[in-house]
């Protein structure tokens, strides 16, 4: 790693940070409300819960539901979330070239997340990442889930990077809160799919990204790449 650098290893939340997966995952719940008489919810409200994954979901747009529907609901969402995981979901713009010169510096990055190990891989097998990653840590990899920090630390000794030389990039309080307790730096992804009654700065991140050019500003400054 070059001198300089603050950190060697590169982790990412997938959905809201590193991959803008909302039109594939609201199509797939607009089209169960539709299924199920549901009135649809407005695009923009949908987006913003799409970080809490499908139990997230179904709780917004059924919220009268018995727990034992709920889960019949959930399961029908991920049903047609799968046939349709990689239609329109696309890298956040410019992380790209982020990777690209990651990849190319030699600087390893991954993904840790909380969405289920066979859409992570066919989402990041659709979008030709999967091979590229040196690390993918789902929400079934192992017992413990974020905010936890064992994903994280499992991601670490996947890179072969100390988490103290790493740095964990999120769009939700628990992403942040995992990174911490990791030990790795932490970058709130501001940009992310964040709700209307939830604020990044209250997430005490080490720093916060406006946009992903702020982000990618961020990271290669990191990685002594910015040059």
């Amino acid at each position: 790693m070059s001198a300089g650098a603050t950190y060697e290893a590169v982790l990412f939340d997938l959905d809201g940070t590193l991959v803008d997966t909302a039109p594939d995952m609201v199509a797939a719940l607009l089209a169960l409300m539709q299924a199920e008489g549901r009135k649809p919810l407005p695009y923009a409200l949908a987006r913003s819960f799409v970080s809490n994954g499908a139990a997230g979901l179904i709780g917004l747009a059924f919220p009268d539901v018995p727990r034992n529907e709920h889960d019949r609901l959930r399961h029908d969402f991920l049903d047609r979330y799968q046939a349709a995981v990689c239609v329109h979901s696309r890298l956040f713009p410019g992380l790209e070239e982020v990777l690209r010169r990651l990849d190319a510096g030699g600087v390893p990055w991954g993904v840790v997340t909380n969405k289920p190990g066979h859409l992570s891989r066919a989402l990041l097998d659709g979008l030709g990442l999967h091979d590229r990653a040196a690390c993918l840590v789902a929400g079934d990899t192992i017992p413990e889930r974020k905010p936890d920090p064992a994903p994280l630390l499992l991601a670490s000794r996947q890179t072969g990077v100390d988490p103290g030389r790493s740095v964990y990039v999120g769009d939700a309080a628990r992403d942040i809160e995992a990174g911490k307790r990791a030990g790795m730096h932490t970058i709130a992804a501001a940009y992310g799919y964040v709700t209307g009654d939830d604020d990044p700065v209250r997430w005490d991140a080490h720093q916060i990204a406006a946009d992903t050019a702020e982000l990618a500003h961020l990271l290669l400054k990191g990685v002594n790449l910015d040059a």
